[in-house]
């Protein structure tokens, strides 16, 4: 069911420097800096040849990145995001398989339906569903 690994999403305490050491140390291309309001995050993603990773950092104290920077001060690892054909099928899949989806399907930062699901239910590991 689930496709290519879409993006690695790292939070960062500090968007310039995270975004400094992927562009300069690393010699990635990375975009402009996006504020996606609706989930309360600031995102840059940077391009790999295979993949992407996310960049995130809060938008504002109630962001839910917020809390998990509180409990890793440093950053790191929050999810990975896979690609799906079609994301109302997959978010059925899931619930038939008793898979717990966190808030529904969504928009996200690009700009296509989204689900996450709850790391309980994946190995520990935050996972979000993208449609293709």
């Amino acid at each position: 069911m689930i496709g290519k690994l879409n993006h690695v999403a790292i939070v960062v305490p500090d968007l310039e420097a995270g975004t400094a050491v992927y562009r300069d140390t690393l010699g990635a291309k990375v975009s402009a800096p996006q504020d996606v309001p609706e989930h309360g995050v600031t995102t840059v993603f940077v391009e790999l040849p295979n993949t992407k990773i996310e960049l995130l950092h809060p938008l504002g104290s109630g962001s839910p990145i917020a809390k998990f920077l509180e409990n890793n001060p440093s950053g790191g690892i929050h999810h990975v995001c896979y690609e799906v054909e079609d994301i109302e099928v997959a978010a059925s899949r899931m619930e038939a398989q008793g898979a717990r989806a966190l808030g529904g399907i969504k928009i996200g930062a690009h700009n296509k339906p989204v689900l996450f699901l709850h790391p309980k239910d994946f190995c520990g590991t935050l996972v979000e569903l993208e449609q293709a």
